[in-house]
């Protein structure tokens, strides 16, 4: 061997006999029955107008055709390929990315990047992803009749200990601005001058102070000095504080900001909440900072997409109905969900859009025992008075209706609450087991969520409810099951809200392919939901 070869960057010329064989049509190496087929076929009829809008009309064209590149980063979903360099690989060595190429040179990692979060943001990817939905109508592997919702958490890309809390910034924010105020009034009593200061209008006061420290610093002929061994002057001193002061004040408001509607970001990824998730290793129970991804599914398909900041999921129904209904033109017949979704504002939403609500309640569990059923504190277990609108007691004593209230939910719906109150505990053998209440046994119930929940009890508990139950296990939470289990997908590549829902959105499209592809293959076309097992 001639040593200097090695030497040389272009290895074909080692010449070692080798002879590369590559037909000039790559289609007799795809199987005939090879999925890939299937999603080119499928994502060929979508109408790709505002993707194509998304690129600007003046400069080079694209590197890839744009509808290629959709349908390469599509399949590299579906085949458990998230990274942008491993993509990249895989359009230079995969024979089916090459034969989605089409002969067009492999897109390197920069340009699928560019095209995943410039592209596909917004609306285009979602605009994409509810037009294979609505294919899926056409094809009548969905008919917009049973919708299974479920979530889970999915963890951010972001540093798990850059967390910000909303209680720490509220209470550092009132210590530092009672500082800016103590300092203000020293100004005053120094300077002999009248400012004043007002919480609500801090970072105004703090600049009308530092305007005039500025002005006072020309006018005495005042040098700032920087460094050891020199010594600041009162006025410098005050404005560095202040200028302090400011810029802590902003910043505690956007973080404010920033959490409106929720306790916590991060500071990596500031769209991303702290959340409990499912898969803990430590056992520890630790925060981390991730978003609760929704999904609704029917006939096993994923028809609906939502990315939310907030940990619980009964804030998460209808903004995500509401989108899928404005996106497919249709509505679903029946809502089937578990006990996390179940809200008075739930129940009247789904009433209103002529919705039959499926909802597990969330004592559902806690009724089958025996140790609810002989708790005499709880509502359930009293007799109620329909023409007298009250409740009679353990002790035959009646809690008659003394009042009413509201109560808030987080998305700022109002719920109206009976007060009921006994109308004499003295003396009661059973108070102790009541109440803690050292006057009359006293509670708040909304007779609309009692109504509303008596008739979703009902819609689970008979035999299509229980069948739909069934079939919401195996399909929401079986699709979950697959995307984090099979599909390996348990962290976020990209950060910011809207590249999180592009990223799932694309697993989602690469799912309902490989779902078709199954389905088609094992013969379960129009399968729409799974028997219910005889008894033996």
């Amino acid at each position: 061997m001639r040593i200097t070869q090695l030497h040389n960057k272009n290895y074909t010329e080692f010449n070692d006999g080798y002879q590369l064989f590559l037909p000039l049509n790559l289609e007799g190496l795809i199987p005939e029955n090879d999925s890939i087929r299937l999603l080119s076929h499928l994502l060929e009829g979508l109408d790709y107008t505002k993707l194509y809008k998304a690129y600007s009309s003046i400069g080079r064209n694209p590197a890839v055709e744009p509808k290629i590149m959709f349908k390469i980063m599509t399949y590299a979903y579906s085949q458990n390929i998230y990274s942008t360099r491993k993509i990249e690989t895989a359009c230079r060595r995969d024979i089916n990315f090459r034969w989605l190429l089409a002969g067009q040179p492999a897109p390197d990692h920069s340009t699928i990047s560019r095209f995943r979060h410039d592209y596909l943001a917004d609306e285009v990817l979602e605009d994409l992803f509810y037009q294979q939905v609505m294919s899926l109508y056409q094809l009548e592997e969905v008919r917009f009749e049973h919708v299974f919702i479920d979530g889970t958490k999915i963890e951010a890309n972001a540093n798990k200990y850059t967390f910000v809390w909303k209680k720490a910034v509220l209470k550092n924010e009132e210590k530092m601005l009672e500082k800016a105020e103590k300092l203000i009034a020293e100004i005053n009593l120094a300077e002999v001058r009248d400012f004043s200061f007002d919480k609500r209008n801090a970072v105004q006061d703090i600049n009308t102070v530092l305007s005039w420290l500025s002005s006072e610093k020309a006018v005495r002929g005042i040098e700032f000095v920087y460094g050891t061994g020199k010594r600041k002057t009162e006025l410098q001193k005050w404005m560095e504080q202040l200028e302090e002061y400011k810029k802590r004040k902003e910043s505690y408001e956007l973080s404010k900001e920033r959490m409106e509607n929720r306790n916590s970001y991060s500071k990596t990824d500031p769209d991303a909440t702290f959340m409990h998730m499912k898969e803990d290793h430590m056992r520890n129970a630790q925060l981390k900072p991730g978003y609760n991804v929704q999904i609704a599914v029917e006939s096993e398909y994923v028809t609906g997409v939502g990315i939310f900041q907030e940990r619980s999921d009964v804030a998460t129904l209808i903004p995500m109905l509401n989108r899928m209904f404005e996106r497919i033109g249709h509505k679903y017949t029946n809502v089937i969900a578990d006990s996390g979704y179940e809200s008075e504002e739930n129940y009247l939403y789904l009433e209103k859009e002529g919705i039959t609500p499926y909802i597990k309640p969330q004592s559902y569990e806690l009724w089958k025992k025996k140790s609810f059923k002989k708790d005499i504190r709880k509502q359930e277990n009293m007799r109620y008075l329909e023409e007298a609108d009250a409740y009679v007691c353990a002790n035959d004593r009646i809690l008659w209706a003394v009042g009413t209230s509201h109560r808030k939910s987080v998305s700022g719906y109002r719920a109206k609450q009976t007060v009921y109150e006994c109308e004499d505990c003295r003396g009661c053998s059973y108070k102790e087991k009541c109440t803690k209440a050292k006057g009359n046994r006293r509670m708040e119930l909304s007779k609309v969520f009692i109504e509303k929940r008596r008739k979703s009890h009902e819609n689970i508990t008979s035999e299509k409810g229980i069948h739909l139950r069934m079939n919401r296990s195996i399909q929401v939470e079986g699709a979950f099951g697959v995307l984090k289990s099979d599909y390996e997908f348990n962290r976020f590549l990209t950060r910011g809200k809207t590249n999180v829902k592009t990223e799932f959105m694309l697993l989602c499209l690469g799912y309902n392919i490989n779902k078709l592809h199954a389905k088609i293959q094992k013969e379960r076309i129009g399968q729409h939901l799974h028997p219910m097992k005889e008894a033996m």
